[in-house]
């Protein structure tokens, strides 16, 4: 059997360590993890579980790499997250993409995998981008970027993340084709994106979901009651709800559940009015924070009692004073649940911040999806080893990466690189594998 080796840098719990190993597994190749590198404790921690192996810390203090064939980087997104700041390589955590071409100067693989978020292939108006694939290319490397949508390779799941692959003295044409997915997780339509990777059925949240989970994951009696008084219990109706105080649409806010008091109707009307006008730009720039005078607002709902019905939504902290000014004192964090999944359609993307605020209502139960919910999201398979404790794995899974993506792009760099270097692979494994992923009877 052929033999590869990778090295797995900023590893987090080992995702696309995994997905590698099974593509490389599905050719029929065996392949070796040379040296790992995380420097968050209780990513080390789950990373050695499931693999047996001790990672090593700071990538800073790695002098050089051993001998291997593929690189293999998941390096931080925060910098160009559009969660963050987007501050890029001015952010200490962006400059760590210069120590992955430090330790490329010290030993060049043949191929590489990169995978972060989509921001980066925007941020800076393309520059940070260019920068990067420049870096790469007076290496020696063909440069390839690919937006790639978790829903589109058999997983429920919104998520786009950047593919960033390339060959060591080689071009070739890849197979794998960008494509951003819908624009929601309710209008999603798969496409064939990759040769390993074509719709063969619509995956759901259904697919993923746990019959019977620990009544932990229930939302409390409190919040339940709430949102059956909303919808008359027809608790059908939270498919796809969100729940956030600074958008109006499908959402319900912390003032239509009562969660800080009950509201009369004039208080949620003017709550109501209140988000959705305070984003229009007659009241200023500032997309989310403006805070408005009883004479804007006054602008837009009229009463004769409107200084007592602001004085009662302040008293109940639904909104907040600042001199002379209000402002909605709520977000998405003040809930349980930020946002429902609908079984028969995809979630939204993962993310660590609130990956434990998920919520479903599956079998009759108002619950938060479950950690092994959220790593099948990813596409992580039962038998992978969680953090024992839940906050921590939901914040690992949001953090990591979609297997099946993964696999699909090593499947796509190994085949080629291989190629590229002369090198030949088992055919009739090939056609196997092939024949697997495309869901075909290969009995014959």
């Amino acid at each position: 059997m052929y033999k590869i080796r990778f090295v797995d840098l900023f590893s987090g719990i080992g995702g696309i360590r995994l997905a590698f190993e099974q593509a490389a597994h599905c050719l029929n190749i065996e392949s070796e993890c040379v040296l790992s590198s995380e420097i968050n404790r209780d990513a080390q921690l789950v990373y050695q579980k499931n693999f047996a192996q001790t990672t090593l810390g700071d990538i800073r203090l790695i002098d050089k790499l051993p001998e291997h064939e593929f690189l293999l980087a998941g390096f931080p997104c925060q910098s160009f997250s559009h969660a963050g700041k987007k501050e890029g390589f001015i952010d200490t955590r962006g400059t760590l993409f210069f120590e992955i071409t430090r330790l490329l100067d010290t030993y060049k693989p043949q191929a590489f995998i990169f995978e972060n978020v989509r921001g980066l292939y925007s941020h800076d108006q393309g520059r940070t981008l260019a920068t990067i694939k420049d870096e790469i290319q007076k290496r020696g490397y063909s440069f390839h970027a690919f937006l790639l949508n978790s829903a589109n390779f058999g997983l429920p799941q919104n998520r786009v993340r950047i593919y960033l692959v390339g060959i060591l003295d080689a071009s070739p044409t890849f197979e794998l084709i960008s494509d951003l997915g819908p624009k929601d997780s309710h209008s999603y339509n798969p496409q064939q994106l990759s040769l390993f990777y074509p719709p063969k059925k619509s995956v759901t949240v259904a697919d993923i979901l746990e019959n019977n989970p620990d009544e932990k994951y229930d939302c409390s009696p409190t919040f339940v009651n709430a949102l059956k008084r909303i919808f008359n219990n027809d608790l059908n109706r939270l498919h796809g709800i969100r729940l956030i105080d600074y958008r109006g649409g499908n959402s319900i806010h912390s003032w239509d559940l009562g969660l800080r008091g009950e509201c009369s109707v004039e208080e949620i009307e003017l709550m109501n009015r209140f988000i959705l006008k305070r984003r229009n730009k007659k009241f200023g720039e500032a997309q989310d924070g403006k805070l408005l005078t009883q004479e804007q607002i006054a602008s837009f709902f009229k009463h004769p009692n409107l200084g007592e019905i602001l004085n009662s939504l302040v008293t109940k902290k639904y909104l907040k004073l600042i001199n002379d000014k209000y402002k909605p004192l709520s977000g998405n964090f003040s809930f349980e649940v930020y946002k429902f999944v609908d079984p028969n359609k995809i979630s939204v993307t993962l993310v660590a911040s609130d990956a434990n605020r998920l919520g479903v209502y599956h079998n009759q139960r108002v619950r938060r999806l479950t950690p092994r919910e959220a790593a099948r999201l990813q596409g992580f398979p039962d038998n992978f080893i969680l953090h024992p404790n839940d906050d921590k794995a939901y914040h690992q899974l949001g953090n990591s990466v979609s297997i099946n993506v993964v696999k699909a792009v090593a499947q796509e760099v190994i085949i080629k690189t291989l190629y590229s270097t002369q090198e030949r692979i088992d055919k009739s494994q090939l056609k196997l594998c092939q024949a697997y992923v495309l869901g075909k009877d290969t009995s014959s």
